[in-house]
């Protein structure tokens, strides 16, 4: 019996070390393509700007917060390019992300992955198209559709470095918004994309 123990605590605590040393390595990894870039603080700037240009009660003030934020926009789509252009000369076995909603060691053999280099091309398309998307709908239709673009990709992300589990928790906490509806909230062909590409029903 207390070889059995000590067994299972050993297990769990390789498991643990494995895990561990496997996320940190994959946030190393995205940190040193992002750290050329400022995809953080223009996410940052654009989620508070649309805030105040929705609560904004003069029409006049609130079309010029609108027109303020065209700059941060473009430069965020540019940079979301170029570090999804980057990101593609990662290794690729470095790269590989289990479809599986928690981490378990060699998941991606036998569970299904996708590919973090791929799901960066499509969100920095789905960025990209919302943003240039002017006159699709109205001011507000249109930051609410980059707001969701940004939030998939920030998920992603997370999903990369931790579990999807993880990832839609941290979503529910701090955006209360579900990993389902904030799938639900992206632009058409971002979601078909998206799904096609980390859905449990399509192996790769």
């Amino acid at each position: 019996m207390d070889f059995l123990l000590t067994l299972a605590l050993v297990l769990a605590l390789s498991f643990w070390m494995t895990k561990a040393k496997l996320q940190q390595q994959r946030i190393a990894l995205l940190a040193r393509f992002l750290s050329g870039f400022s995809i953080e603080k223009n996410i940052e700037t654009l989620t508070e700007g649309y805030l105040r240009a929705l609560g904004e009660a003069d029409p006049g003030r609130r079309e010029q917060v609108w027109n303020l934020l065209r700059t941060t926009e473009q430069a965020l789509c540019t940079q979301m390019r170029q570090f999804a252009n980057d990101f593609a000369a990662a290794d690729a076995a470095a790269t590989r992300v289990s479809k599986l909603p928690i981490w378990l060691p060699l998941a991606s053999a036998f569970a299904g992955s996708f590919d973090m280099r791929e799901a960066l091309r499509v969100h920095a398309r789905g960025i990209c198209r919302a943003i240039d998307e002017e006159g699709a709908g109205s001011a507000k239709d249109r930051a609410f559709a980059i707001s969701a673009e940004m939030l998939l990709m920030q998920h992603t992300c997370h999903w990369f470095c931790r579990s999807k589990t993880v990832a839609s928790a941290r979503m529910l906490a701090r955006h209360r918004t579900s990993y389902e509806q904030l799938v639900g909230a992206v632009l058409p062909q971002t979601r078909s994309d998206y799904l096609g590409l980390v859905s449990l029903a399509r192996r790769a």
